[in-house]
């Protein structure tokens, strides 16, 4: 089916847009583990009260969470593609859920980081999942739009969440800020345990959106049959997507991570006007992935614009915007700094749905949750060096400068992966899928 036809065949109606509910179902989850990741961001200075940290040690504890997170991305793509988005997802918000809890008793630095590991764990299976329930729910003409809306979730979470969580971390300490966001992934635990059902086992999707969804999902390929992980890893399209992908998670955790800190130290913003201002490119990255990565790039292909062509264009527009971090590097003012930071994160933010929509758009559905696994492993990857990395820069140089400029050396790689290995966004050729299936 065209994207056309898919677009003038959509069911209208109140009772016809139940892929849209899963959509935001998907996008409150991120939402609520994006708090759990961004409680710790803000919590250095009271961690340097009560353990005695510096700034090594807390780059540590920030990336702790994704040592777990990344060594699981491999395997939880298979585990996807074995048991589906409802029992994994259902597993996996309880022990995330549980792991907050655990921060917020931590007696020290040793069972701080054990809680921090444990909270990888549980939030492993989150955007490979999502990209894999996308992949069943949505046509392709819409999966860029519905993927924005759970990736945009991560910005705002770090737009509303900083603040929120400062102002309670502030007033109740940094324990109950933690048992806080534990409590909220419980609550949603219960909501998606009751709403989440694959398209086929929704009693509450109407019949004509059921055909819809059915007609307009139809595999690609000719196989079914998962494409052995290390035969997707040597793909071009994979890699390409891979390195890209990873260059723009690392500036993404670079600031999810130290920008508070930067504000504060860096620009001597006080401690409350730093977790307020940190919620302004985070806000602004929200609008950009929303109305550019997810509603203006649907709107154009619904047009009858070339697909592959307006995905490109946003992918590499966004991340030429996303050097823009380099520019942050010499700010000596909030402003100049925050300017700079939006242009940055708000370029990614915008092409961060295409690069999510990716997995689904060159895979057959039966590898879709493999290749978003290789992808998130990338991701991962930068999300474990950034804070790291970032920590003994500025320990070393007493400076943000060298830790910025090393972001945007990365994202260079990333826009040369995109061009040269990704290419047009397209199925891969059948001769890569038709394979045995067999590590």
């Amino acid at each position: 089916m065209s994207f056309q036809e898919q677009v003038h065949s959509a069911p209208t109606g109140r009772q016809n847009r139940r892929r849209w509910r899963i959509a935001w179902l998907l996008g409150i989850g991120v939402l609520v583990n994006y708090f759990d990741r961004v409680n710790l961001s803000i919590s250095q200075a009271a961690l340097h009260r009560d353990f005695g940290i510096d700034a090594i040690v807390f780059g540590y504890l920030l990336g702790a969470y994704n040592w777990t997170y990344a060594s699981l991305q491999l395997p939880i793509g298979v585990i996807l593609d074995r048991f589906g988005v409802r029992r994994t997802g259902r597993i996996s918000i309880f022990v995330w859920s549980i792991a907050s809890f655990a921060s917020g008793l931590s007696r020290g630095i040793p069972s701080f980081f054990a809680a921090r590991l444990l909270l990888g764990v549980g939030e492993a299976p989150t955007f490979p999942a999502n990209a894999k329930a996308v992949g069943r729910w949505f046509p392709r003409a819409e999966r860029t739009t519905a993927t924005s809306i759970f990736d945009a979730a991560a910005k705002f979470a770090s737009a509303i969440g900083v603040p929120l969580l400062g102002v309670a971390l502030l007033a109740i300490g940094w324990r109950w800020s933690f048992a806080l966001t534990g409590a909220i992934s419980l609550l949603y635990l219960v909501y998606f345990w009751r709403v989440y059902r694959d398209p086929e086992d929704d009693p509450l999707l109407s019949e004509e959106e059921r055909q819809y969804i059915s007609t307009a999902t139809e595999e690609v390929h000719a196989s079914h049959k998962p494409i052995p992980l290390l035969r997707l890893a040597r793909e071009p399209k994979v890699l390409g997507v891979a390195i890209g992908f990873g260059s723009y998670n690392y500036v993404f955790y670079l600031l999810l991570t130290w920008l508070p800190s930067y504000l504060s130290t860096a620009l001597h913003i006080d401690l409350l006007h730093s977790f307020l201002y940190t919620g302004v490119p985070w806000l602004f990255a929200t609008v950009c992935e929303l109305s550019i990565g997810g509603w203006l790039t649907g709107y154009l292909i619904h047009r009858g614009w070339d697909a592959s062509r307006v995905r490109q264009t946003v992918l590499l527009g966004g991340m030429a915007c996303g050097l823009g971090i380099f520019g942050a590097a010499g700010a000596h003012t909030p402003l100049a700094a925050l300017a700079w930071i939006s242009l940055s994160i708000g370029g990614l933010s915008a092409a961060a749905p295409v690069g999510w929509s990716v997995p689904s758009l060159i895979a057959p559905r039966s590898s879709v949750g493999s290749v978003g696994g290789i992808l998130n492993f990338s991701n991962q990857i930068s999300a474990i060096v950034a804070p790291v990395l970032t920590g003994y820069v500025v320990a070393i140089t007493h400076s943000f400068r060298w830790a910025f400029a090393a972001a945007a050396i990365y994202l260079v790689l990333g826009i040369l992966a995109y061009l040269v290995l990704l290419g047009r966004i397209e199925p891969m050729p059948p001769v890569a899928v038709e394979l045995p299936a067999a590590l």
